[in-house]
């Protein structure tokens, strides 16, 4: 990596680094956590997680200094990021990034630790997984950078996952749009978070191998007409995924309004939602969690339905989502009805559905899903592209 960064700066361009911690190591401190409570407290375990990236930032500005180029390390807290209260999955409110521009001024790099950030009250949060994309977008829309590189352990966005489908063909760009839709339907190759970032201040971000040289990578970038000739440019799907259905709720105003009021206080995401049609003043109500928040939402929920009035709760953890995405799908039609067909054709029952401009999304058991990336991939044809 020092050998990149100097390559870069090489190039007479100035370079900002952000590093996340060493494979593993987060989940090292997490189990360490748990080894002394079995409920560690938010706080105090976003202290700890934020150790990680402390080593790595150091050691990096220490191989930069023995190589002739002056490098300061620096946390989240001293280059002015900073966020909401919530700790764990913290959202960046703003970047001041003064000492970012001081060490630039200085020719210094600047080695900043991802993934951390602190508080209005001075404590320190995390980001969530995937937290230092986020913190390089943040940290570029603040300095105004010409492009946000992130290296990672894939080089550049595919179709679907190669481990599931062989063929799958890298994307040489793909619109803000389609990646943030893939990347929160269950892509792992950035985080939603920085996707929005990149989005919202129109940061140009290549995806980029950390184990080659390759220049190529995908560009994540502004939509164009080139994109919209696509129909399907991905396959995405999500394990993750549990379902909840609160069943015989009283049909009446404000019912839905306390039910997901109540959620959204807990910090859990609802995704997808479906209401069924009213019987004799009885609805059910049907949404999805991500399956790692099943234990702390149903507590919740059981409590939330005995006062909305709920006859029953159940859950269902065997669930996967597979999502197809595509700009062009605006311009194009009869994409839902190919998707449906296909998975009906191998089988695979739909149990929920969601839609937006650019994505269809469906609820299956979880057993099905590689069947179903494949047999989709195929459907659109994205194995043949070039």
């Amino acid at each position: 990596m020092a050998e990149r960064v100097i390559r870069t700066r090489k190039g007479g361009d100035d370079v900002v680094v952000v590093l996340s911690a060493m494979s593993g190591e987060t989940d090292r401190l997490i189990a360490l956590a748990h080894q002394v409570t079995s409920t560690p407290d938010e706080r105090e375990l976003d202290l700890l997680l934020s150790t990680g990236e402390r080593v790595t930032i150091a050691l990096l500005a220490m191989v930069l200094q023995s190589r002739g180029y002056p490098a300061r390390s620096f946390t989240g807290r001293q280059v002015g990021i900073v966020t909401d209260k919530v700790h764990t999955k913290a959202r960046i409110e703003r970047v001041t990034a003064d000492r970012v521009r001081e060490a630039l001024a200085e020719g210094v790099i600047p080695v900043i630790a991802g993934f951390q950030g602190i508080n209005e009250n001075q404590d320190v949060t995390t980001l969530g997984r995937g937290g230092s994309d986020t913190t390089a977008v943040a940290l570029a829309a603040a300095l105004s950078a010409a492009r946000c590189d992130i290296y990672t352990d894939v080089d550049g966005v595919y179709t679907t996952d190669p481990n599931i489908v062989p063929t799958a063909s890298r994307l040489s760009k793909i619109s803000y749009e389609e990646m943030l839709e893939m990347a929160s339907l269950g892509a792992k190759v950035l985080q939603t978070r920085s996707v929005e970032f990149a989005m919202k201040y129109r940061v140009p971000v290549r995806v980029l191998s950390s184990f080659t040289d390759a220049p190529s990578g995908t560009l994540v970038t502004e939509e164009d007409r080139d994109m919209e000739q696509v129909v399907v440019s991905g396959v995405t799907y999500d394990r993750n995924q549990a379902k909840i259905t609160l069943l015989g709720v009283p049909d009446r105003p404000g019912i839905a309004a306390r039910l997901f009021s109540g959620i959204a206080k807990d910090n859990l995401m609802v995704d997808m939602i479906i209401q069924n049609i009213s019987q004799e003043g009885l609805t059910d109500i049907s949404f999805t969690i991500p399956r790692t928040d099943v234990r702390k939402a149903m507590a919740l929920v059981v409590a939330l339905g005995k006062d909305i009035g709920a006859a029953d709760v159940q859950v269902t953890d065997q669930t996967a989502k597979v999502s197809i995405v595509g700009v062009g799908m605006r311009s194009h039609s009869g994409v839902a009805a190919t998707m449906f067909e296909t998975l009906a054709r191998e089988g695979i029952n739909i149990m929920m559905i969601s839609t937006s401009e650019i994505k269809i999304s469906c609820v299956i058991e979880e057993k099905y899903t590689e069947l179903a990336v494949r047999a989709l991939h195929e459907a659109f044809g994205l194995s043949a592209r070039a």
